[in-house]
């Protein structure tokens, strides 16, 4: 990669070097229309990308003296030259306030003909451009722009009012940037998206780089103050200071924010799109100051649920980890179309990794799909299947090992803190899960917040939202959903106070040690004292419950098996089978559970439905496991046969 793009890129407004930076911009844009040399073919030139020839052509890199040699030699011109100097080093720059500069902004949208360049000033919050997106695009890119399609839908109609909420690190802040580039009027990103599916459409054009653009990174912003009292007035000073600059306002920077908008878009006609990314951000490190956080919900109340929301707005799309704050029954902006893990709607694909995308990307790097799979599937979301954690996948790949990522973006201590209310059935269903279960859950009355946690199922709902459940809006339940979450919630049990499941959790490898290596006697045992000390948390009332107990008891398992219940096998279901990892030498196991008959029948059973030959082929040997339970004895009987497939 030639060229240097480091921090002081990012606003670059502030750099003295900007002035020369976009006097060689002009000049190469100047002889590239002159020879008719096209982006790509400059790229060629000069050893590098596409999408970088746009970055440069933006004006806003502190090129090297490499790359600024490099342009000459490829454009035949002196870009250094002191006589060009004087016309293009006076060129209107990124600080300068010349009303000339300042009527490009009037008309909103206007961009001038196809291969002619104008410049449109760049604030930090206002039209930010296109450098953060152009960093994506250089790595490893999954294509989510046809998101773009979607919301250019809704500008301008009564659905233009978008929020997202999707745990963390799911693709919510690449989305909002990838938005940012492609509406910003700034900069022009045709390069960037040259390749990917909205470049395809035939309405890729319409609004490429024609709106202005407010984006803001509340995570960012909260770094810049001291409390959350701070926040509202900082978002309002510091967007008024850019309207007053970038559109030649003369109103007071402390005027209310909804009041400096109304007047630059009647005085002006402009119009915006406004992106805000982690809107929730405020809620989540500050969940103690209501007040503060109310303030915020205020403000934008005040600009998105007011009178000048249609007049000065095009479109808004906000992402978050919470959706909207609700105030009894309703949203704090129910105006808004909300997509959620609970209901993601058409927004589905565009957060998160489909399945065809991963399968695709363990092709390319050549890594195991099963195992990917085994540790990163479960969010199963209506109308595409299987989501996948992106940031998890990709260090996956990037790391060459399959390992808990979660862990890096957040602690457990969170989680351990909720599981840990003293809430009705709460512990029950906790339990249930980990042993494999689904539970039930009411999502609807959950008031999304931090603070205003009531119930079971206000937890429960909070965690789906977290990404520590997955949620089956089908018969409304929620699970754990694969085995990088239930890593997460083990430590959380285990550091919750729950003893005797913290002890079950402990003794499931030598359980398993012991049903690896045929002891029927010793299984029986562990099951018996198992269920003795636990009888809260074991309680056996018919084969389903009994297999989520046993689950359970197995459950350091998963280490080495992906662990599937009612397998499709033979002629039925198998109730549990332990199929290896990729990379272990552990048999496959076949657990059949009897309730109040013998352990022996559920050997023939296992036998007589052919459950071994439809397993063949996967690995060499099969143990298989026979368990009942007396309901009147409490005694656990156990027989284990171990053959070759």
């Amino acid at each position: 990669m030639i060229g240097t793009m480091t921090n002081s890129n990012v606003y670059p407004y502030y750099r003295d070097w900007l002035k020369y930076s976009w006097a060689i911009a002009i000049k190469v844009k100047s002889r590239m229309e002159e020879t008719g040399l096209t982006q790509k073919q400059l790229a060629e030139a000069l050893g590098c990308t596409q999408q970088h020839v746009s970055i440069l052509l933006n004006g806003r890199v502190n090129m090297t003296l490499e790359t600024i040699a490099k342009l000459e030699n490829a454009l035949d011109i002196d870009l250094l030259e002191e006589e060009s100097s004087v016309g293009y080093l006076n060129a209107p720059g990124p600080n300068d306030h010349s009303p000339k500069v300042r009527t490009s902004l009037l008309v909103d949208g206007y961009r001038p003909g196809k291969n002619k360049w104008s410049h449109k000033k760049t604030g930090r919050y206002i039209n930010p451009g296109n450098y953060d997106f152009a960093r994506m695009v250089e790595g490893e890119y999954v294509d989510k722009t046809m998101l773009i399609s979607e919301f250019s839908a809704k500008l301008n109609t009564a659905n233009s009012l978008v929020c997202i909420s999707r745990p963390r690190r799911f693709g919510k802040s690449t989305a909002a940037r990838m938005l940012c580039a492609y509406y910003d009027c700034s900069c022009d990103s045709r390069a960037l998206f040259n390749g990917l599916a909205i470049s395809k459409e035939s309405s890729f054009e319409n609004n490429l780089n024609k709106h202005n653009v407010i984006y803001l990174d509340m995570t960012s912003i909260l770094l810049q103050c001291k409390n959350a009292k701070e926040v509202v007035p900082f978002l309002m000073k510091s967007i008024n200071r850019e309207l007053k600059d970038l559109f030649g306002m003369d109103f007071d920077e402390n005027v209310h924010l909804s009041e400096g908008l109304s007047q630059t878009n009647y005085k002006t006609g402009a119009r915006f799109i406004c992106i805000i990314d982690e809107w929730d951000a405020i809620c989540r490190e500050f969940a103690n100051d209501s007040s503060a956080f109310d303030d915020y919900v205020n403000l934008l109340r005040s600009l998105f649920k007011g009178d000048i929301t249609g007049r000065v707005f095009e479109g808004v799309y906000m992402t978050g980890i919470l959706p909207i704050k609700k105030y009894g029954a309703q949203s704090a902006l129910n105006n808004f179309s909300e997509y959620t893990m609970v209901m993601p709607g058409r927004m589905a694909p565009f957060f998160g990794f489909t399945q065809d995308e991963v399968e695709s990307l363990c092709d390319k790097y050549s890594i195991s799909f099963s195992e990917m799979k085994r540790w990163y599937n479960g969010y199963n979301l209506p109308g595409i299947g299987p989501v996948y954690n992106p940031n998890s996948v990709m260090k996956a790949i990037e790391f060459r090992t399959f390992g808990d990522f979660w862990a890096m973006t957040s602690t457990y201590e969170g989680v351990r803190d909720l599981i840990s209310m003293n809430y009705d059935g709460l512990k029950d269903a906790t339990i249930a899960m980990l042993g494999g279960g689904q539970v039930y859950v009411n999502p609807t009355k959950f008031q999304n917040d931090f603070s205003s946690i009531h119930n079971r199922d206000d937890v429960l709902t909070l965690l789906i939202h977290l990404g520590y459940l997955g949620y089956n809006p089908a018969d409304r339940t929620a699970y754990i959903p694969n085995y990088e979450i239930s890593e997460e919630l083990q430590n959380a049990v285990e550091d919750s106070g729950w003893e005797k499941v913290s002890t079950a959790l402990r003794n499931s490898e030598a359980l398993l040690n012991a049903t690896l290596s045929g002891d029927e006697k010793a299984v029986a045992c562990a099951l018996e004292t198992l269920h003795q000390e636990s009888t809260s948390i074991l309680q056996y009332n018919n084969e389903n419950s009994l297999s989520c107990a046993i689950t359970l008891a197995y459950y350091s398992s998963r280490r080495y098996y992906n662990v599937v219940r009612e397998y499709p096998s033979g002629k039925g279901y198998a109730d549990l089978v332990f199929l290896p990892a990729p990379g272990t030498s552990k048999p496959i196991m076949v657990v059949e559970l009897k309730y109040d008959k013998t352990a022996e029948g559920a050997i023939a059973q296992i036998k007589k439905k052919n459950y071994p030959q439809s397993l063949a082929g996967l690995a060499g040997e099969l143990v298989l496991v026979g368990i009942n339970y007396n309901p009147k004895s409490k005694e656990h009987t156990c027989r284990i046969e171990r053959i070759t497939l």
